[in-house]
């Protein structure tokens, strides 16, 4: 059990510095163009943080259950993908350069869960697709009410058969209700490391890249006609709603990451060791016998993630800021806007998504309207070099310490 809380608490000290790591990713450009100030900016993405993280739990349950085979999972495999995680959070941190939070800890995660399965790739869900059937009732077509005898059917629910094929309808208790039909629908869901985790990695980016050069480009058509100062008056006000949309984002999406650590954690403990056999009642609120995210997991992940954007993160702040493309507040709102939108969506999908490559993209494809020699090229190509290695180099961490804990029979011989 003492491990269980151990690795709790590296969980959220993995949180804490994903919180002072990723701060760059959304105010950077509001201290580079000198919007706000670094305590303002702060400020606003902390507690935009907070909010965010309280909106959603999809990107959890991604982590928790869909990228690895849970069957593998113990809490020393967890402890190690995080210390994998951080070990390279912290490196890229001291050298300055924006890498991903979210690939590091994935990466430690299947690194740790293929020692765990000793070298089974099998642990590693490389893709999954899954099948939906949704049913739903929805007002029916005038052809099929016309072609039903409404007299002879009782109200409620009936089925018959329509055309060769059994047809549900509801007939309604009173005449001003629409008959309503049943249609079914079957969706195909795409899963694993290669959906949730390989192609967003390259398409966020490009995403990111592309849609922040339309942008740009659309704005600049619109206000060409504006003196700069008064272009600098609106979008400096505009960037503090687009600053605080990039950080409720952040939150939704990098927050998320945790929560799914920390229950993935409690239903191993519940459901596949002896971890809680003689846990004390009060502690009773632990046991996760079915995979969910318990709110306290939510709410604590959330002012964590808080706590670590206020500490901020200057180094990574000046290399998104100023040293990849000089800005105007008209070019940070399009960048924070573009990158807010495409992380948005990925959180619905359910999307572990590096919050640092689109808004990397963002200012680029943003900074590409003045000139291509306006990007920095040479510090874009540091921080794609950085991305590449992420999820390699925390994999291979985290395998190493789980490799190294099972030789020292820290595993009872498994």
């Amino acid at each position: 059990m003492t491990l269980v809380f151990c690795v709790i608490l590296v969980a959220l000290v993995f949180e804490y510095i994903n919180g002072f790591h990723d701060t760059a990713n959304a105010i950077a450009t509001s201290v580079a163009t000198k919007v706000m100030t670094p305590a303002q900016a702060i400020a606003l993405a902390s507690v935009m943080n907070l909010v965010g993280a309280m909106t959603s739990v999809s990107v959890a349950k991604t982590i928790g259950q869909g990228l690895v085979d849970t069957g593998h999972i113990t809490s020393l495999a967890i402890m190690c993908s995080l210390l994998g995680a951080i070990a390279w959070n912290l490196f890229t941190w001291w050298i300055g350069l924006p890498s991903s939070s979210s690939h590091a800890l994935i990466g430690g995660l299947c690194g740790a869960a293929l020692a765990a399965a000793h070298n089974s790739w099998k642990a590693i869900k490389w893709v999954e697709t899954k099948t939906v059937v949704i049913r739903e009732f929805i007002p029916a077509t005038p052809d099929i009410a016309g072609s039903l005898n409404l007299a002879a059917l009782a109200p409620g629910t009936n089925t018959l058969m329509h055309a060769g094929q059994p047809l549900t309808v509801v007939v309604p208790a009173d005449s001003a209700s629409p008959l309503l039909m049943e249609t079914i629908k079957t969706v195909v869901l795409h899963g694993g490391v290669w959906h949730k985790v390989i192609k967003p990695m390259f398409a966020a980016p490009l995403c990111g890249l592309a849609v922040g050069f339309i942008l740009m480009g659309l704005l600049l058509v619109l206000f060409r006609g504006f003196r700069p100062r008064v272009v600098n008056q609106v979008f400096g006000k505009a960037q503090l709603l687009s600053a605080a949309w990039m950080s409720f984002e952040h939150g939704r999406n990098d927050a998320q990451k945790t929560m799914g650590i920390i229950a993935l954690t409690l239903f191993a403990a519940t459901t596949q060791s002896r971890d809680f056999v003689n846990l004390p009642d009060w502690l009773g609120f632990l046991r996760t016998p079915e995979f969910t995210i318990p709110f306290w997991v939510k709410i604590t992940c959330a002012m964590t993630i808080a706590a670590g954007t206020a500490a901020g993160g200057w180094k990574i702040i000046k290399t998104m800021g100023k040293n990849v493309v000089k800005m105007q507040p008209v070019h940070g709102f399009a960048a924070q806007t573009t990158a807010a939108a495409v992380i948005g969506v990925a959180s619905h999908l359910g999307i572990p998504l590096s919050t640092t490559h689109v808004i990397s993209g963002a200012i680029m494809g943003v900074g590409s309207t003045k000139r291509l020699n306006a990007v920095k090229w040479s510090v874009a190509e540091r921080m794609v070099w950085a991305w590449i290695f992420t999820i390699p180099i925390s994999g291979l961490i985290a395998y190493v310490l789980m490799r190294v804990s099972q030789w020292n029979g820290l595993l009872g011989g498994h």
